[in-house]
């Protein structure tokens, strides 16, 4: 049986990883935990996620059914952040052997698309799955998504990442976490590339231990596991009460809709190829905007940080790629592309003196104020570039959960511009 649960979390706390990770040591007397569970990230732009939109899945070979959905159920009553208006939980109880491939189509939904909770009362009818919700039940929506990803993560050539998490004692829950920042650094230096997104050395900044209220101490997210656990050790921090190795779809770029810009709709992730049409212009806050084919705004926001300086860097008739989310009509980028970078300009033309002529109007050519030499047409003036072909991402602190950082791109005859 594979359990998957939902929104029992909230802004001021809780963690649904953390119930989960409560729920596979008490599980265990009722039969055979198979590990690791699943941490599953869905659509990160959906408008009523508390974090990081992520969902939890646990599978377990039992005879004891009937006691272990009573057992969750009670947990989540118990545990879950029920008092605040946006947590709703859901829960779902799916035999491993009946249904998983029309889920797996359903979590590919939740990945990429806005879903309600009608569509999962809907999926659930049809399917007879046993389920137990919390209010307006709309964590039923990523509760069934996480079970759908099971057969996907789990398969011998899934792209596929880890996270351990480690959680604190509760009598520090609300406090400010104690950590040692030198022996994160160090971790760092050891372990990466194989473990990352545990600093961000553009910023001088640890990134691995969240600021809210929650349970979580902190996260170690990368690709082999044993790296993961030797960053661990390596780290110096306030007692954890316990930790868990989560599988999960973070750092994979699972969310993205390859589409054109007529096909766009609000809060979906996509990849869209096209021409900068508008020099990058710079708002107040430090917001860095530009079109694409004259339809499309795209954003890079402050908190991208020197992601910004790329995307200031880009001239009208760069061909492009932009990945992002699709939200108030606008794609807030997470990564770009370069493709063909514009290598001329056409610039008035220059007089024999070495001074660059003035426009005379419309249409009239153009004249030397030093000289009055005239000539009738611009010209293409070769430039060097600040920027190149290849990828250029967001800095580490800036990035979703889901989205894959360069480092682990393997890109063949593409430059990697990678951010550490």
């Amino acid at each position: 049986m594979i359990i998957g649960i939902d929104d029992t979390d909230s802004p001021r706390g809780m963690c649904t990883t953390y119930l989960a990770s409560v729920l596979l040591d008490e599980l265990g007397v009722y039969g055979k935990i198979i590990k690791p569970p699943l941490l599953v990230r869905l659509n990160p732009t959906v408008p009523f996620k508390t974090r990081g939109n992520g969902a939890v899945a646990i599978a377990i070979e039992t005879d004891d059914i009937k006691f272990i959905k009573e057992h969750v159920i009670n947990r989540v009553s118990e545990m879950a952040n029920l008092e605040d208006n946006g947590t709703n939980p859901g829960i779902v109880f799916v035999d491993a052997g009946d249904v998983l491939q029309e889920l797996t189509l359903f979590y590919e939904r939740a990945l990429k698309t806005l879903l309600t909770i009608e569509d999962a009362m809907s999926v659930i009818a049809e399917l007879g799955i046993d389920f137990y919700g919390f209010k307006n039940k709309r964590g039923l929506i990523g509760a069934l998504a996480a079970v759908g990803a099971w057969k996907i993560l789990t398969s011998s050539d899934a792209d596929h990442t880890f996270e351990l998490i480690a959680y604190r004692m509760r009598e520090r829950w609300g406090s400010k976490r104690q950590i040692d920042e030198a022996s994160v650094w160090n971790a760092d230096r050891r372990t990466y590339p194989l473990v990352w997104d545990t600093v961000d050395r553009s910023l001088g900044d640890i990134i691995f231990a969240p600021h809210s209220p929650d349970p979580v101490l902190f996260g170690i997210r990368g690709d082999d596991v044993d790296s993961i656990f030797k960053a661990f050790e390596m780290i110096r921090s306030e007692d954890y009460e316990r930790y868990t190795l989560f599988l999960t779809n973070q750092g994979t770029d699972a969310h993205y809709i390859e589409a054109s810009i007529s096909e766009l709709q609000e809060y979906r992730s996509y990849i869209i190829e096209g021409t900068v049409t508008s020099a990058p212009r710079t708002i107040q806050g430090g917001h860095v905007f530009f079109k694409l084919d004259n339809m499309l705004e795209c954003a890079a926001f402050e908190p991208t940080k020197s992601f910004r300086d790329v995307i200031r860097s880009l001239l009208p008739g760069d061909r492009v790629r932009v990945f992002g989310g699709f939200k108030n009509r606008t794609l807030n980028l997470e990564k770009i592309e370069i493709l063909l970078p514009v290598s001329e300009v056409m610039q008035n033309p220059v007089c024999i003196c070495g001074r660059r002529m003035k426009s005379m109007g419309k249409e009239q050519g153009f004249r030397c104020r030093n000289c009055g030499i005239r000539k009738k047409e611009r010209e293409s003036v070769k430039i060097e570039r600040a920027i190149e072909r290849g990828l250029y991402e967001v800095v580490p602190s800036a990035r979703r959960h889901i989205t894959k950082p360069l480092v682990r791109e393997k890109a063949d005859n593409r430059n990697v511009h990678v951010v550490r």
